[in-house]
């Protein structure tokens, strides 16, 4: 214990201890093909986030602490400003305009529901999967 401790007293600090999701990278055009195969047995989540934008870095902090740890989906998080060429093959492939931050769920190789920005937190998108 310090000096300034026994004179001021000593505040515990209460750190939370940060939730670590499932998310599998999404870093390769390759992998739209798997995603695709795959929800045909079970739900495909895509979270696009973008690295430079604080309303994704909230938005993103809002989902984790919200996320529902036993789903039973495959959870991929694509960071828009590495691999712009993955988010752009989405936007193609599934029809869905692109935007950030960005969830999509996809089912039986279709965009079941998409949402983006601030509607991410506030959706129950637990219903769609």
């Amino acid at each position: 214990m310090g000096i300034f401790d026994s004179v001021f007293g000593k505040k515990e600090k209460t750190t939370k201890e940060k939730k670590e999701l499932p998310w599998i990278q999404l870093a390769s055009l390759d992998q739209l093909e798997t995603i695709t195969e795959n929800s045909k047995y079970k739900p495909q989540v895509i979270y696009k986030h973008s690295s430079t934008c604080g309303i994704s870095r909230m938005v993103l902090n809002m989902f984790t602490e919200s996320y529902d740890m036993d789903l039973d989906i495959d959870l991929y998080f694509l960071t828009i400003q590495s691999h712009r060429d993955v988010s752009k093959a989405i936007e193609d492939k599934f029809g869905v305009r692109h935007e950030s931050p960005q969830l999509l769920i996809i089912k039986n190789g279709e965009v079941v529901f998409h949402t983006s920005h601030g509607a991410i937190s506030d959706t129950d998108f637990t219903k769609y999967v």
